[in-house]
């Protein structure tokens, strides 16, 4: 069985109008790959990017970091719920096969630290420049298209994880 590659939309749990511009514009176009969209499941840039994918006929999982799949954002398809707090980045990031970085704070970072870590790709759009490993792209579409490619690279090589 050919699994859809699981693209991971990370970033602000609150945004301006134009990263939710371009998170929106993330989701749609990962869904329309064919991909499923993982993110953590609240507001901001994930609400956005969810938002964007169920507009585009997509599948949205959203790992939440409490005890209720309620408090995920209406366009989560697929709740996971973890309880297990700001740890639930991990489990996004890792269920990944690419990441996609939006414009976010610490928690952002965090996960961004972790797929580096993990060696899983990170694209970004129009932040993140200053760390080693990020591709950067100024268009969702073109980061989105990268993503898919280094998901599919990845999975070509059988990505191990740091832990084995």
């Amino acid at each position: 069985m050919d699994r859809p590659l699981r693209i991971t939309v990370v970033g602000g749990g609150r945004c301006d109008t134009n990263t939710a511009s371009n998170a929106e514009r993330v989701g749609a176009a990962i869904a329309r790959e064919g991909g499923i969209l993982i993110s953590g499941g609240r507001g901001g840039v994930m609400e956005a990017a969810s938002r964007g994918a169920v507009q585009a006929g997509g599948t949205t999982i959203g790992i939440l970091p409490g005890e209720r799949a309620e408090d995920g954002n209406e366009f989560v398809t697929i709740p996971i719920v973890t309880g297990i707090g700001q740890a639930r980045n991990v489990v996004n990031v890792l269920s990944g096969e690419a990441v996609v970085a939006l414009r976010g704070t610490g928690g952002t970072l965090s996960e961004i630290a972790i797929a580096v870590r993990s060696d899983i790709p990170v694209v970004a759009i129009d932040a993140w420049r200053e760390i080693e490993g990020v591709r950067v792209f100024d268009s969702p579409e073109d980061a989105v298209d990268a993503a898919f490619e280094l998901a599919r690279e990845s999975r070509r090589k059988g990505r191990r994880s740091p832990w084995e």
